[in-house]
């Protein structure tokens, strides 16, 4: 049975996207006799942080730089390749601090730069507003790539998150990853869509930054036809068949002219005899 603890960092990593401060907030507001327990969260903002490839801005920057455990340096730092620096990363309030150089070096550093730039075109082209991250892992013998796209729209009742994570081995040409939208939808009630879509293919081109870009384009393109695929068929089948058709009456209701309808009697189906009610329901 799972701990208080675990129970409330639960509510924390399963914060919809942009709304982490809020869920914050709840759990201040439902524990306000334990004003202490939010300090015990570090462990969970973190994981939530680098799971949600959570952006920031460097101080007097207007680059976004991304939070992952591929660029974790360890004790709250982490790095971003293209700007090659380092920064600290507050968890709590998502704040990013204390920037320092940081150059990258290895047998990798020059495909994870050219990959970089051949990225730069694709997001910059398919994303209205994305970062994204070009990582050496596993003792340089692998990149990760990172793509993260959020879009806010709190005054709308509606916030949405695009994240893609790759694996390329350069010597195999094996791609693997996953992509992963969040889209949370919460007026007048509480809708959220989940998608996981895990990839695995391998082209021998993934041994260059040229080919790695094309092959995660070629992949993300696939994914978005299946998503909107999957969108038409949820609106002509299973959202069609939570209402009806017609009214009771069988007939269509004329809204142009709904104005002029004398209800209960041309609504419920002509005249009406005496003491009828007329009543409609649709």
């Amino acid at each position: 049975m799972a701990t208080y603890l675990e129970t409330v960092e639960s509510f924390v990593e399963g914060a919809p996207p942009g709304e982490l401060a809020d869920v914050i907030n709840d759990i201040k507001a439902l524990t306000i006799n334990e004003p202490d327990l939010v300090l015990k969260l570090g462990p969970a903002f973190e994981r939530y942080n680098e799971e949600q490839f959570v952006t920031a801005k460097l101080p007097g920057g207007s680059q976004q730089v991304i939070v992952s455990s591929h660029s974790s340096l360890g004790n709250g730092r982490y790095y971003d390749v293209e700007s090659a620096s380092s920064f600290s990363f507050d968890h709590a309030t998502q704040k990013a601090s204390a920037v320092q150089s940081h150059v990258l070096e290895g047998p990798l550093a020059d495909l994870v730069k050219s990959t970089l730039k051949s990225l730069s075109a694709y997001v910059k082209e398919h994303f209205p507003n994305a970062s994204y991250g070009v990582y050496p892992i596993e003792n340089d013998t692998k990149l990760a790539v990172i793509i993260v796209a959020n879009k806010y729209s709190p005054n709308n009742f509606w916030n949405g998150r695009w994240r893609s994570l790759y694996t390329i081995n350069p010597s195999s040409g094996a791609l693997e990853g996953s992509i992963k939208v969040d889209v949370h939808y919460y007026e007048d009630g509480n809708v959220r869509l989940l998608t996981n879509k895990p990839i695995s293919t391998s082209a021998s081109s993934s041994s260059t930054g040229a080919g790695i870009a094309r092959e995660i384009a070629a992949t993300e393109k696939k994914y978005q036809e299946e998503l909107n695929r999957g969108f038409a068929s949820l609106s002509e089948g299973a959202f069609k068949g939570l209402r009806r058709q017609l009214p009771v009456t069988r007939q269509k209701i004329e809204w142009d002219k709904v104005a002029s309808y004398r209800v209960g009697q041309d609504i419920g189906g002509g005249a009406s005899r005496r003491g009828d009610k007329g009543s409609a329901f649709i």
